[in-house]
């Protein structure tokens, strides 16, 4: 289904971060899409950061990234995973990168002399971007995320621009604005006030919010709808209801029921028939809400405080639980925690071990210690990028009998290098997306797991890492058991090893989390998981 011209709709939030704008975004998408319109989603961050490449995970989650090579917010992941569409640079807009294209654009005298200014060179280089997706003619719908809060000054400058657009799109282009209606327990009611508070600071950048979404944690009533709808001159049927879901994949369903698609079409003066099916959505929750198995699984990690460090993995977890039909629930451990002497206790009663990627010495020796005991005590392991380099170093030091084996990045002059630098990162300077980035081939061996799982020779996976692989030490370690399976073979350059004398033992040192979607769970973490199962019915 086609519209005449591409259709702008912008998220915005008040109140507080988190409310899940992203989730919200991602859901509309999903239930538009369902009715055969085409939509990509978009994230504006008001961060002076480039991308969030070099960033702490501690402070900002996960680095998702995209095929053609964007370190990207981690809300890409959920436009991903809930649309099973892929996104792209386009789709992720920093204020750091807008400034340095109307910087640049200074420099080369592109203004004739002019004063550059936040308006209008600022603002309209952030319309400009919003409109790179909606001129390619591939979407009838682009939904914009703009992060933070309204109110906060980072963000002043998208929300003057997006005001300028609307008026500028003429009629092809609405707000939708997330909201918070809490609870207060003393007092034993709701309240609208922020909403109330949220909605004036929205109106004095003049911007007249189109529709509500009001995160609660209670029902909200009649009553309580009209009086938002009037004090914040929207229609009552336009006050729509997020209640806190157990699942963030519950939120399409209840935006349905709430008719959140039929209002945005109605807004839009799209038509639109009865209510969309789900069909596959809904077969998914049932997977996860009435699971007929169950597994512990153990993920160790340096960044298990926060859990968004991990999101795109946790996720994956889910898809692959849903598609075995088994709820699998997840054992934090902290990689600093582990030592030889402890790993059994920590271990010993999970089915299986996903060691997680990350960057730096800090818990690389737990992680080691992690790898020694799954390898020698047959459960199953899955290592992604550092965790798959954790692994060759384990299986050089204890089986090939390197004592000193380690990767460069930890030890710049250890006297066995098996994992080391990438030939071209090794006059690279500036950190920031100069990693080997985005999507590239490998070949798999047919007699391998990863072959069993994929049940094809070519795929293609999102890279993310500056080390790699030393092929110095190939032969010697295939010599004493390790497998190599996976291969880019324009670089030849080690993707994927296995040991086969193992239940289940993968590292990888792409990322296959990225690639994870509801309607496509990637097939290594479904194989990881029915490995697990079978552990568990085995013990």
């Amino acid at each position: 289904m086609n519209v005449n011209k591409t259709k702008y709709i912008f998220v915005t939030g008040g109140v507080t971060s988190s409310l899940g704008k992203g989730i919200i975004s991602a859901s509309l998408g999903k239930l538009l899409s369902e009715r055969g319109y085409s939509v990509t989603i978009q994230k504006l961050d008001p961060y002076i950061n480039i991308d969030p490449g070099t960033m702490n995970p501690y402070e900002h989650g996960e680095c998702f990234v995209t095929d053609d090579g964007a370190e990207t917010d981690l809300d890409l992941g959920h436009y991903e995973r809930f649309l099973n569409n892929e996104t792209s640079q386009a789709n992720n807009v920093t204020t750091g990168r807008i400034y340095q294209t109307v910087i640049q654009k200074e420099r080369k005298g592109d203004y004739l002399g002019k004063t550059v200014q936040i308006i209008p060179h600022i603002t309209d280089e952030i319309k400009r971007r919003i409109k790179l997706l909606g001129e390619t003619k591939d979407f009838d719908f682009v939904i914009t995320e703009i992060g933070g809060t309204v109110g906060d000054i980072e963000a002043l400058p998208y929300i003057e621009a997006v005001r300028q657009l609307k008026w500028e799109l003429d009629g092809s282009a609405l707000f939708i604005h997330l909201t918070l209606v809490p609870f207060l327990a003393a007092a034993g009611e709701l309240k609208t006030k922020p909403t109330q508070h949220s909605v004036k600071t929205l109106l004095e950048a003049g911007i007249q919010p189109d529709i509500l979404v009001c995160r609660t944690e209670h029902a909200l009533n009649s009553d309580i709808k009209t009086k938002i709808a009037q004090f914040c001159n929207v229609d009552r049927n336009a006050v729509i209801e997020s209640i806190d879901a157990n699942s963030i994949y519950e939120v399409p369903i209840l935006m349905q029921k709430e008719g959140l698609d039929k209002i945005v079409l109605k807004k839009l003066g799209l038509e639109f028939s009865s209510d969309v099916q789900l069909n596959n959505w809904g077969k998914f929750l049932k997977e996860i809400q009435n699971p007929k198995k169950e597994v512990n699984i153990g993920l160790v990690g340096k960044y298990i405080e926060l859990k968004d460090a991990y999101k795109s993995i946790t996720e994956a977890i889910i898809h692959a639980g849903s598609d075995n039909s088994c709820k699998v629930n997840i054992d934090w451990i902290d990689a600093e925690s582990i030592n030889d002497n402890n790993t059994a206790i920590k271990i010993n009663n999970l089915s299986g071990i996903i060691v997680a990627p990350g960057f730096g010495d800090r818990g690389l020796e737990g992680k080691i210690s992690a790898i020694k005991y799954i390898r020698e005590n047959n459960i199953p392991f899955f290592g992604i990028c550092l965790g798959m380099q954790s692994a060759v170093i384990e299986f050089s030091r204890n089986v090939l009998g390197l004592k000193d084996a380690n990767s460069t990045e930890m030890n710049p002059k250890t006297s066995a290098p098996v994992i080391s630098l990438i030939n071209e990162q090794k006059n690279i300077t500036e950190k920031g997306g100069t990693m080997r980035l985005g999507a590239y081939d490998c070949y798999l061996n047919n007699k391998s797991n990863a072959f069993q799982a994929y049940k094809k020779n070519n795929i293609s996976e999102r890279h993310r890492h500056r080390y790699e692989f030393n092929n110095h030490y190939r032969e010697d370690l295939e010599k004493a058991g390790m497998n190599i399976v996976g291969v880019n073979n324009q670089k030849n350059l080690v993707e994927i090893i296995e040991l086969f004398n193992h239940p289940w033992f993968v590292g990888v040192q792409f990322h296959p989390e990225y690639k994870s979607t509801v309607e496509n769970p990637h097939p290594l973490f479904c194989g990881f998981i029915e490995a697990c199962i079978l552990k568990k019915n085995q013990d």
